[in-house]
């Protein structure tokens, strides 16, 4: 019995499903760019947009073929501004205050861990910091 449909059938629409979700991807990349792009007036943005919804094909093609380059130099910006931003964070987590790891080494001292040399060994290289 046959169903109907096919192995290559099966192959055919996952090529066309992928192709679809391409093109998606590449569209909302170009307009992502358009919209970010700080070189570019609100005219000329208005612009490219249109040409890219009225005519998707010619008007992709053309914004990859003339601002390709531009839309490289965006995204490497972006990617410089999040790990900057990751750092930051990190940093601003990661730090501990002068304070508080001098009441750790109190603690320390108060439970008999640190000897009073111990101690004023530590807080004099945490004082020099």
């Amino acid at each position: 019995m046959d169903n109907g449909i096919g192995f290559f059938d099966i192959i055919w629409s996952i090529f066309w499903l992928f192709l679809m979700v391409a093109w998606f991807w590449v569209m909302v990349s170009v307009v992502a760019d358009v919209f970010r792009s700080k070189d570019l007036s609100g005219g000329a943005k208005a612009l490219w947009i249109a040409f890219v919804i009225l005519i998707p094909w010619l008007g992709v093609l053309a914004y990859v073929l003339i601002r390709g380059e531009r839309m490289h130099q965006h995204n490497v910006e972006a990617m410089d501004q999040m790990e900057q931003a990751q750092k930051d964070y990190i940093r601003s987590v990661a730090t501990v205050s002068t304070a508080d790891e001098l009441e750790r080494l109190s603690a320390l001292k108060d439970k008999g861990v640190l000897t009073d040399e111990e101690f004023e060994a530590q807080k004099a290289k945490i004082l020099s910091a």
